[in-house]
């Protein structure tokens, strides 16, 4: 078996370990230790803002979501920000969530990576273009569909290396030989006629940082 999965495959019981995984192997796509980067990318594009949302999936995963928040927890404490945090997990919880964090006075939001909120892009993009709520993401999948931003792995990148590791066991090799691999590649994206749209004008730091541009 070859697979792509979000969280932690030794931890779901897919393999024995990241090096030597037994009888299935793949990637490990989970980035949610990049929640301190997301947020300080965010922070730089909303310096304004000083009360900021989280929004997690507790079915994801109590580990991972814990991860996550404590990644942005730490980094709020050190660019002076608040959190706050709302878990959501199916389509109407995102709709009263969003609307409680917008009660808290949020001036962005930060969305967990997750597989059920990528399923749900469509709803949760439409509720940010609606509410004026810049966001930031961890696939480009986001701002290519009208959010402010996106930082993380590259989705296709990650399929290519599924494809690879596919072909090698087709051609003999044994999987516990080919260890779970995690993206050492990440990809900052603005949609900056999102950015445009709300007001907000997109730092020298940033343009130089990004890897895409969607206009």
């Amino acid at each position: 078996m070859v697979f792509v999965v979000g969280e932690d495959p030794v931890q779901a019981g897919l393999v024995k370990s990241m090096n030597r995984p037994g009888m299935a192997t793949g990637v490990n796509f989970f980035t949610g230790d990049l929640g301190g980067k997301r947020l300080a990318l965010l922070c730089s594009m909303v310096p304004a803002a000083q009360v900021l949302g989280l929004l997690v999936n507790p079915r994801f995963g109590a580990e991972a979501a814990e991860e996550h928040k404590q990644s942005i927890a730490a980094a709020a404490r050190t660019l002076g920000r608040e959190i706050r945090v709302q878990q959501a997990s199916t389509d109407a919880e995102i709709d009263s969530s969003v609307a409680e964090l917008l009660k808290a006075g949020i001036s962005g939001l930060i969305v967990q990576n997750d597989p059920f909120f990528d399923s749900r892009r469509e709803q949760i993009l439409r509720l940010s273009a609606r509410d004026r709520l810049p966001g930031i993401f961890h696939i480009r999948e986001f701002p290519a569909g009208g959010g402010l931003m996106s930082y993380g792995a590259s989705l296709s990148d990650t399929y290519r290396q599924l494809g690879a590791y596919a072909g090698k066991i087709l051609r003999g090799a044994k999987p516990d030989e080919l260890p779970v691999s995690r993206p050492t590649k990440f990809e900052l994206v603005i949609n900056t006629r999102t950015a445009k749209t709300l007001g907000l004008a997109v730092p020298p730091s940033i343009l130089i940082e990004a890897d895409e541009l969607i206009e």
